[in-house]
Parts: structure tokens; sequence; C-alpha cells
């Protein structure tokens, strides 16, 4: 890639977490928000699966067992004897105390823990494994390793011992309450936030706007327009209907929203309600319904033939799936179309996590969900986080229990604690999906009473990736820049995470993206990275630029949302975000 300077507009600064919490651990927890995809298909009977393949190749091969074992001895004596050279990664923040270099029993500590975490690659690395089989491998066992780190325990972590010696046992007895109050208001589940300096309307989701359509799956907001002068043709936001939209207005600094209505877009967003157990058969047919009638209630208010359509997570497979239906049906309604973070071709190997997906986990998935109607968001939310154990459960069990500390109050952790349940019909289409590989296949798979059939599709389209997405890798990401029938596609490639790769506004010195500006991306993503150029700054103005071009004339704001047919209602971010 190349490097291209580029201005932009400044808009506030972002603002930074409490200090004492690794900001490393916080770009974790931001980029293991939940995300629908095939991960949600993962069974139990899959990691059991990975333990038995890794088994039976040991006993096909035992030498390879008695490999790492006599490494592991090895390293052992020297360990005892002092000639041991094994020393953590000095980027890893658990061993950052003096007392892991200093400390004879703390370094032996993690010096034998080293040595059981090169043993256990070692013994991998021999076995007969495909790459598949590999990667679930690595997968499974790496679980193991982080759970097994002495800083997961009061004896073996110097700097939660210190800070019980210097709290006169205060930091014991404060790590017991949190651990107690996480056993009874947490579903037992370590917390990642503190959510209490937080409250909806106050001082998060505030930007002015009004509830001016509501029915018993979603409502829609419509956002005060905070110009003279708006766009002809109206935005509409399709957010995942796991989570809640004011994710994409979470403070004043970081607020897509306030961004658009702040450059003149006429902007809207579905509210997606948090469906009960009776609520389960709200498959995909209905939430493309639902997405159909928001269009039809932002066309009537402003007046608009046309709309422009945003969508990220499951969020842009829905979209999708809208898009490729009002096509079929001869509905050219829709203009623009922004798909972020949002895969739609997934393959093996795009993540170690994906790997572990299997046929049978998916059937055992789907069936588990039908049974239930609803999956919960708290199990949903258990699911993902040990997933990624070390950053997501580890980190917070050092931080809240055993150091005694409060977990940090970082808005964007506070949405993602607020998780909401998942129809199981929906989890069953989303699955389906994804087996059949419905997306990259036109014409083969039947959804929401239609073929899908995304070459069909032929409004501009703006695909935005993140660097370091472990949810939704952007090379992942890329494919559907060839999966639409667009003449006029776009890539853009955020440096950032999961969510950050979208809650990146302008203001922050340390932000920049890549495009390729030689005309429609080509197949093979190696290929737009020889030609990509790297610009300073947020993707943000330059996206408003593109979304601009398409978006019609200016005309006179309106004075108000809502219309006579729409009359608005409560105020932003409306009443299901409460459920």
């Amino acid at each position: 890639m190349t490097e291209k300077k580029s201005k932009e507009k400044s808009a506030g600064k972002r603002k930074s977490g409490a200090a004492s919490f690794p900001a490393s651990a916080f770009d974790a927890a931001n980029d293991a928000t939940m995300a629908l995809g095939p991960l949600a298909g993962l069974a139990r009977e899959d990691f059991a699966g990975a333990v038995g393949v890794m088994l039976r190749q040991t006993a096909a091969n035992p030498s390879s067992a008695f490999k790492a074992v006599t490494g592991f001895t090895d390293d052992a004596v020297k360990i005892m004897t002092g000639k041991s050279d094994l020393a953590p990664d000095p980027k890893d923040k658990r061993f950052m105390d003096p007392a892991w270099t200093f400390n004879p029993f703390f370094k032996a500590g993690a010096q034998y823990y080293l040595a059981v975490q090169k043993g256990i690659k070692g013994w991998i690395d021999e076995l007969d494994l495909d790459a598949l089989e590999r990667d679930r491998a690595n997968f499974v066992s790496q679980m193991v390793i982080d759970a097994l780190s002495p800083t997961n325990t009061l004896i073996g972590n110097p700097t939660a011992q210190k800070r019980l010696v210097d709290s006169g046992g205060l930091s014991l007895i404060k790590g017991l309450q949190n651990a107690y109050n996480d056993l009874v208001h947490n579903d037992g589940m370590v917390s990642q936030v503190n959510k209490k300096p937080f409250k909806l309307g106050e001082n998060i989701a505030t930007t002015p706007g009004k509830v001016v359509y509501r029915d018993e799956r979603f409502e829609l907001i419509q956002y005060a327009p905070a110009t003279d002068e708006v766009y002809a043709i109206p935005q509409l936001t399709i957010p995942p209907q796991i989570n809640k939209m004011y994710i994409n207005d979470l403070s004043p600094e970081k607020s897509i929203i306030k961004w658009q209505i702040g450059h003149g877009f006429q902007t809207f967003v579905i509210s997606w309600r948090n469906p009960l157990e009776e609520q389960g058969v709200w498959g995909m047919a209905e939430y493309v319904d639902s997405c159909r009638k928001a269009i039809d209630v932002v066309c009537e208010i402003t007046g608009s033939k046309n709309i422009n359509v945003s969508g990220g997570c499951s969020g842009g497979q829905t979209m999708s799936v809208l898009c490729s239906k009002l096509a079929a049906e001869g509905d050219d309604r829709i203009n623009a179309i922004t798909m972020m973070v949002c895969v739609l071709e997934p393959k093996p190997g795009d993540t170690e996590a994906s790997s572990m997906v299997s046929q049978n986990g998916i059937t055992l998935a789907k069936q588990r969900a039908a049974k239930k109607g609803v999956i919960e968001g708290n199990s949903l939310a258990r699911g993902f986080a040990w997933l990624r154990p070390n950053d997501l459960i580890w980190n917070y069990v050092i931080n809240n229990y055993l150091l005694g500390d409060d977990p940090p109050a970082f808005d964007i952790l506070f949405w993602n604690a607020d998780a909401t349940n998942l129809s199981s019909s929906l989890l069953g289409d989303f699955l389906e999906l994804f087996e059949a590989n419905a997306y990259a296949q036109p014409g083969t798979f039947e959804i929401a009473e239609h073929t899908l059939d995304l070459t069909k599709v032929k409004g501009d389209l703006f695909v935005l990736g993140g660097t370091t997405d472990h949810i939704t890798p952007w090379q992942a990401c890329y494919r559907s820049t060839q999966l639409f029938g667009s003449k006029n596609v776009e890539f853009v490639l955020s440096q950032a995470g999961h969510m950050q790769a979208i809650l990146n506004p302008p203001g922050n010195p340390k932000a920049k993206y890549w495009r390729n500006s030689k005309g429609r991306p080509p197949a093979d993503v190696k290929a737009w990275m020889k030609g990509a150029e790297e610009n300073a700054g947020s993707w943000w103005p330059f996206w408003t630029e593109w979304l601009g071009e398409r978006s019609g004339k200016k005309l006179k704001a309106p004075e108000g949302c809502g219309s006579k047919a729409h009359p608005p209602m409560e105020p932003a971010p409306g009443l299901y975000v409460l459920d």
C-alpha cells in the first residue's frame, strides 16, 4: 500500500477511558462485540470433536506426545537449576510486574507456565493434521493455556498480592463483593463494564429525534435536522438484531448519527424490539418485511421516491436480503448501499474460531434454538466471551476479583453489555444462509419468500472493513465487493477493530484508512492492496462525500420530525431500547 495524505474536517475528540485499565483490554473487548455469523452455530460437540481428533492422532503417533513430554521435562530441569531462558513476551500485559523478572518464585512460576505452553504447541505441531484440524487444535489448546496462567489466581499474581497488602485486605473484600454481585446480578458472568455512570437519553444516545412509527417488531426513529438544507434522498440505517441501535449514537463525540444530520442527511434508524419467547417465530422474512415498512414510512415522511440504506454485521446481512427481494420485485427505491464490517461469504480459516464450526454443529445449534423460542442475550454474550477468554474473561477476573477494582466505565462496553435476545427462527435463517453459502450462490436459495440473487442489486455500493477485526475479518468483508450487480463499488479499510472501524470519528490523530481509487475493486484482494493508498484521518468525511453525491439535490430542511400520517411520538432513542 502506498501513502497518501488527506485532509479531514475535525469534529471533536474521543473520550479516553480510565488510565488504570489497559487500552489493549478495551480494544479486545471492543473488538469482541457480538456480531452474528457462523460463530453463532458453534456447538459444544465441535469442541469435543476437536479434542477427539487430537487424541486420535496422538494415539496413532505416540511419539509426538513423548517428544512433548521430554521437551517439558528438559525445560523443567532447566527451571529448577536456574538455567532456563524462557521469558514472557514483553508485550504480554499479564507479566508486566517486575516480580516476574526479579522474584525467583514468580519467575519460576512464569517459566513453568511458558514451558507448558511450549509443550502443548510443540505437541500440536507434531500431529498429522490438515489446516482446518490444526486451526481447531490451536483454538482449543489456547483456551486451555489461557486458563492455566498463574496470573488468574491470587497466589500466582504478584500485583494482586501487593494490592492485598497495600489495602490492608480491602481489595480482597471488594473482589469478593464484585464476585458476589456478578453471581447474583450478572448470571454468574464476570462484568466487563461499570454500568452506573450511563443513562440512556441523558449521557448516551442524546441526539435529538422522535419515534415516527412503531409496531410489534420495530420502532422507526427520525433524527431532527441540524442544517438549514438537507439532501432530498434520505438515509436509513438497519442495525443488527442483536445489541441495540444506539451504537450509532453513543456520545456526541463519536455519534455517526450526529455526524450525518450535521452534514445535511435526513437520517432514520430502525430500533428492533427485544423479542420474547413467543416472538421466536420472527425470521428473516418478518425482519425484511419490517425493513420494507420502514422504507414506506421514510418515503412518505420525506416525499422521496428513493432511499439510501446502510447496515452492519447481521444488519448488513438482513439489508442484503432486503435489497435482493426488492430487486426481484422490480422495486427500485433503494439507491446507494453502505455495508459495514459484514461478511456475506465466510470461508473456513477466516478465523480460528470459525474453523470450529461444523455441519453437525450447525444442525445441533438450529435444533436447540428451535426448542427455546429465543436465544437469550446473556447466553450469546457468554459464548462470545469464551471465544477469547484471555481478553474477555480472565482479564476481568484479575481486575475485578483479584485487584478489587471496578470494571471500566466505557460507553461502547455499556452498549455491548446491553444484550438482546435473538429469535430462534432468525438464527436458523442465518445459519442456513451460512451453510448454503447463499449470498455467493445467486439463484440457488429461497429466503424471505424469494430467490436470493445479489447480482440483480444495481445500487452503488460502499463496503467497510477493519484492519484488526477478529469477528468479521476485513479480507472476508472484501469478498462482498464481488457479489452485487453494482457498477460502482467502493471498498474502504479502516485501521481499527470491529466496532471501532465504524465508530471512527474525525479528530483522532492516529486514525487512517486505505482505498484504491483505480476503478471497481478486483476479485483478488491482493491486487486491491497493491493499488491501495493510505489516507490520514477518519473515513467519515470521505463517506460523507461519497454519499452526498448519491443523495440528490439540497432542499429546505423540515421544521420537525414526522408527518401528518406519521406524527412524532416519544423522543429518541425511543422505548424499545429500554426493553
